[in-house]
């Protein structure tokens, strides 16, 4: 095997690994955002808000992510125009970043749901008791603790959305995998570029998954 071709290409590459981070930075934090409010939705005494999010995280984990990724490339357009009444034209980018956001919502709910609950009940009791508000309790006292004992499973699943951001090449985004796969095509050495990126990838994600234990271990000390 021949990796010497591999060298010219990296610019590319980097262009590519560049492309596979905005997507995976960009799903992580909107998948935060409203797996919390799914979390809170599922926590809430009211039975709609906790039907209604209990619904969203059973759909979004029964199905494959890849459907989703299709099914918002062409289903956002659609949205838009029926909002707006013009034709808005959405990118690939967009439309995968939106379904990566919606997909991890549905796990980001349950570790934060879990978080939550594991903070003893009588905190909010004795906040409660000083007068603060439920939103205040959350955002304040409990939220805060629940993050930092549910920050190692975060970024766990942040690792594996990592991964699974390879998927956009259905819908012609040039990641780090796409792009070692058509630089590979262009010079004739395919499985040279695609044994690299697999080296790429198990570097990145070994070593992110050896510093989350560290940290575990660390909190939980």
């Amino acid at each position: 095997m021949d990796f010497s071709g591999i060298i010219p290409a990296l610019p590319g590459l980097w262009n590519g690994m560049v492309m596979t981070l905005q997507l995976m930075v960009m799903g992580v934090v909107g998948g935060i955002v409203l797996g919390t409010l799914l979390a809170l939705m599922r926590l809430s005494s009211s039975k709609l808000l906790s039907n209604v999010a209990g619904a969203y995280v059973n759909y979004f984990r029964s199905i494959p992510l890849l459907l989703v990724i299709t099914w918002f490339y062409l289903a956002v357009p659609f949205v838009l125009r029926w909002i707006t009444g013009e034709d808005t034209p959405v990118g690939a980018f967009t439309s995968c970043v939106v379904a990566f956001m919606m997909f991890e919502a549905a796990y980001f709910c349950e570790i934060v749901r879990a978080g939550v609950q594991s903070i003893s009940k009588g905190q909010m009791g004795a906040a409660q008791a000083l007068g603060m508000t439920y939103g205040q309790t959350m955002r304040l006292i409990i939220l805060p603790q629940a993050f930092r004992k549910m920050t190692p499973l975060l970024l766990q699943q942040s690792i594996i959305l990592f991964q699974d951001t390879s998927l956009v090449y259905t819908v012609g985004l040039v990641d780090f995998l796409n792009s070692a796969r058509a630089s590979g095509d262009i010079i004739g050495r395919s499985n040279e570029f695609l044994v690299f990126a697999g080296a790429v990838y198990f570097v990145i994600s070994f070593s992110a998954s050896f510093l989350v234990k560290r940290l575990q271990k660390r909190i939980t000390v």
